[in-house]
C-alpha cells in the first residue's frame, strides 16, 4: 500500500485485436485519474437524479416509489381539509357539552324569582305563537297579576306517552309519540339556557324556571328559540323530531329537573 501511495503517473496501454495494429500507451497522473473518475461520477449522479425526479421514466423505473404522484396530492389535499374540518366539528362539540353542562348545573333561576321585576324589565310584547291555553293562561296573568301564585307545569306536547319516569333504567324523563315537526310548547314560564344540537340527544332545548326547576326536551327536529329568550308557559319552543344518536323514532323527551336531579313529571304536571 505504500508503494502503491508513491506512484503519481500511470500509463495505459491499449492492445487492438487486430495483431497488424501496434499498441499505444496514454501516460496519466494519478491525480487526474481522480479527477475524472469524480468528475464522471458527479454527472451520472447528477443524471440520475434528473431522470428520478422530473421525468415519468422514474415511474418505469421504480413504480413502486415514494413518489406522490397529482392525483395522490389532491387526495392528500381532501384528506388534510376533512382532517382540520373534524377538528373544528370536535371544538364546536366541546363548547356545546360545556353550554349543556353549565345549563344543567348552573343554571341562575334568581331572575325568575321576581315576576313584577321581571315584567318592567321587558321593553317590549312577547309573542304568544302558541295555543289557546298560552292566550287563556296571560289572560289570567293580567287579572291576578299582583298574587304570588306556585310554579305549575302544563304538557309539553300532544302525544301517545310510551315510556314514563323510571330513573332505575337510566330513564329520566316522559316520552310523547308523535309525527315529525308537531309543535312543542313550554311547560312553564322561564328563560332558554341552552339551545343547540348535541350529538346524543339532537336538538336539545333547556329552560330554566323559578324554585331551582329546569325543562328539557329532545330529540327535536328545530328549534324555535335561541339562548337568553324568555318564554311564557304555553309558548311553542320547537317542533318534534327524531334527531340525535339516543332517539329510537319520532318522540319527544321531556324532563323536569328540581335541585340539579331529575323528578317525575307526572307529579308536577297539572291535570286538565
Amino acid at each position: 500500500m505504500l508503494k502503491l501511495k508513491k506512484i503519481k503517473n500511470f500509463s495505459i496501454i491499449i492492445v487492438p485485436e487486430e495483431t497488424s495494429s501496434e499498441p499505444r500507451s496514454i501516460k496519466i497522473s494519478s491525480f487526474k485519474l481522480v479527477t475524472y473518475v469524480g468528475i464522471y461520477s458527479l454527472m451520472v449522479f447528477l443524471l440520475g437524479f434528473y431522470i428520478i425526479s422530473f421525468t415519468p421514466l422514474s415511474e418505469v423505473l421504480f413504480p413502486y416509489s415514494l413518489r406522490l404522484t397529482d392525483s395522490d396530492k389532491k387526495k392528500v389535499e381532501i384528506l388534510n381539509n376533512k382532517v382540520i374540518f373534524l377538528a373544528k366539528e370536535i371544538e364546536s362539540l366541546k363548547s356545546v357539552n360545556e353550554r349543556l353542562k353549565f345549563a344543567i348545573f348552573l343554571g341562575d333561576s334568581t331572575l325568575m324569582n321576581n315576576p313584577r321585576e321581571l315584567k318592567d324589565t321587558l321593553n317590549k310584547k312577547l309573542p304568544l305563537d302558541g295555543n289557546i291555553l298560552s292566550v287563556f293562561l296571560t289572560f289570567l296573568d293580567k287579572i291576578f297579576y299582583n298574587q304570588n301564585e306556585d310554579l305549575t307545569f302544563i304538557k309539553p306536547a300532544e302525544g301517545f306517552i310510551s315510556r314514563t319516569y323510571n330513573p332505575e333504567r337510566g330513564h329520566n324523563g316522559t316520552d310523547y309519540v308523535m309525527k315529525e315537526n308537531n309543535p312543542i310548547f313550554a311547560s312553564a314560564s322561564g328563560y332558554v339556557v341552552f339551545a343547540d344540537y348535541t350529538t346524543n340527544f339532537g336538538y336539545t332545548i333547556i329552560i330554566n324556571h323559578s324554585e331551582n326547576y329546569l325543562t328539557k326536551y329532545l330529540h327535536c327536529s328545530s328549534l324555535l328559540k335561541k339562548d337568553g329568550d324568555f318564554v311564557r308557559q304555553g309558548e311553542m319552543i320547537a317542533l318534534s323530531g327524531n334527531s340525535g344518536t339516543e332517539s329510537t323514532g319520532p318522540h319527544l323527551h321531556f324532563e323536569i329537573w328540581k335541585d340539579g336531579k331529575p323528578i317525575d313529571p307526572s307529579k308536577v304536571i297539572i291535570k286538565f
